[in-house]
């Protein structure tokens, strides 16, 4: 427990009511806040956290941060305030960090954090680091998209980056559990929105930048602004940059932390070399003192290949030796949900990716070309997302698929109709232009995801690839409001087992 009076609070914040009130816990939730909690009423996009104050004081719960208008709505439905503590502050989001840090007794070495940020590839690298970690002989914890998990134990995550409280707790969990080095992923709403303030890495890894979250920063300038901000001394110690673009270049000058550079390209004289073989999976990776540590990609894609050198070389930054790296990663796999994941090994090969990016898509395609001849593609965009990468995601399919089809993603609150006449558009535009390889008898739309899969495995016949994109590991499908049961893996599988005169997986054949 801690008293309010001995939290660290900025200069212009004010308790009223008994500063000597302690707290043994921080909760942001008004469903979540019990009796003993500092309960965080935040200001919302579209409504104020205390405006649930009758609800969460009736519980029991007796202090609340907050703001002026969040104080001006516990009145209103509080008759009698003489029993509560508020500790009143200008932006209480910007100190809830802070304070669930000291609350939850975070400590920055226990356990050892790693944060991982970018548009692709942080799922698949966080996965990769935290195998490698397990392979050096240390009890690990991830954080990220997928999953949650505690020396072993899994449990599917809400967000890439939990709230402010939910993330010291999970800190505080993990000690108790053993827990000794942990990998996150860090969105750019986390950090643009203070989750991961009380937090230090000890060591952080930036994959690359390209179109997303414009419904969330307003220009990509924004966007990479927040990305930032993961390399300063509030949130890392050191750093490790991926500069194979403008964008990876600018983010190594605008570090302000001690970072090294990583790279395949020589002529950028990374700090980290990746030395490509011509196995398309294997490769070398060169440290700054010339060492060389021989590794293997443990999932398909020549991108891959950057994120398992990306893994290894934030190990080296942070002490690991050549020898060390090179044990963890000869007997390296791994398997990520819903990330290149093979969902059917033999032909037709059928793959579920989460691409839901132009980049990604395009470097997820890539990554499969020569496996299977035709390469059919089912896809689709999200509702209530960024719009603007709708028509370049029907382009990059276009031309990178023999056969494009256009499907429902998650339209959430959208009319699915227009999502897709939106990526359509893109695809049509490519092929228009003539530098598609889709032709246009082979671009198809069919709204029911289901279908669309179905049609795939028609289409790609015993040759072909199939590439299911956009949802990976998701199993729900959001439509007007509610989330149906669906996962592509498994409609995959079953529409493979259904096409081969096989029953599907856990289907009984009459």
């Amino acid at each position: 427990m801690m008293k309010l009076s001995d939290l660290d609070l900025p200069s212009d914040a004010r308790i009223l009511g008994d500063a000597d009130r302690a707290v043994g816990g921080v909760s942001q939730d008004s469903r979540q806040a019990a009796a003993g909690d500092l309960w965080a009423a935040l200001p919302g996009a579209r409504v104020h956290g205390a405006s649930f104050a009758a609800e969460v004081l009736g519980r029991g719960v007796d202090a609340v941060l907050t703001d002026a208008r969040g104080l001006d709505l516990i009145r209103q439905a509080v008759d009698d305030l003489g029993g509560l503590t508020v500790v009143l502050v200008e932006e209480p989001r910007a100190v809830l960090g802070a304070i669930s840090a000291q609350v939850f007794g975070t400590d920055p070495g226990q356990p050892r954090l790693y944060g991982l940020t970018g548009t692709n590839g942080k799922t698949t690298t966080a996965y990769i680091l935290d195998a490698l970690l397990r392979g050096m002989g240390r009890t690990t914890g991830l954080i990220g998209t997928v999953e949650t998990t505690i020396a072993g134990v899994r449990a599917p995550s809400v967000r890439t980056t939990p709230e402010a409280p939910d993330l010291h707790r999970l800190f505080r969990t993990m000690r108790e559990h053993g827990v000794e080095d942990c990998t996150m992923e860090v969105s750019s709403h986390a950090l643009a929105q203070h989750r991961v303030d009380g937090a230090l890495f000890r060591v952080a890894g930036f994959t690359n930048l390209s179109q997303d979250h414009l419904d969330f920063h307003p220009t990509m300038n924004d966007y990479f602004e927040a990305k930032a901000t993961l390399f300063t001394p509030a949130h890392s110690q050191a750093g490790v940059i991926v500069v194979e673009d403008a964008w990876g270049e600018r983010m190594h000058a605008a570090a302000q932390v001690p970072v090294r550079s990583l790279s395949g390209d020589p002529d950028r004289e990374p700090d980290y070399l990746l030395v490509r073989s011509e196995d398309p999976d294997r490769f070398v990776l060169r440290l700054p003192d010339g060492a060389e540590v021989p590794a293997r990609s443990p999932l398909p894609g020549d991108f891959n290949r950057t994120n398992t050198a990306l893994a290894l070389a934030l190990l080296h930054a942070d002490g690991a030796s050549a020898d060390e790296l090179t044990r963890a990663a000869a007997g390296l796999e791994v398997v990520v949900p819903g990330r290149m994941e093979r969902v059917h090994e033999t032909a037709p090969l059928a793959v579920v990716d989460y691409s839901h990016t132009p980049d990604a898509l395009d470097k997820v395609l890539g990554g499969l070309d020569g496996t299977g001849s035709p390469l059919v593609l089912v896809v689709g965009a999200g509702g209530d997302r960024d719009a603007t990468k709708r028509h370049a995601m029907g382009a990059v399919a276009a031309r990178r698929a023999d056969v494009v089809i256009i499907t429902d993603d998650n339209p959430r609150s959208e009319d699915p109709a227009l999502i897709r006449a939106a990526v359509l558009g893109g695809a049509r535009e490519a092929i228009a232009q003539g530098d598609a390889r889709t032709a246009p008898e082979h671009l198809h739309e069919r709204a029911s995801r289901a279908d669309a899969i179905e049609e795939a495995v028609r289409l790609a016949g015993d040759t072909g690839t199939i590439l299911v994109a956009g949802k990976g590991h998701e199993t729900g499908q959001e439509i007007a409001g509610r989330v149906h049961p669906f996962d592509d893996r498994q409609r995959t599988r079953e529409a493979i087992a259904v096409r081969s005169g096989h029953p599907a997986p856990g289907r009984v054949q009459d």
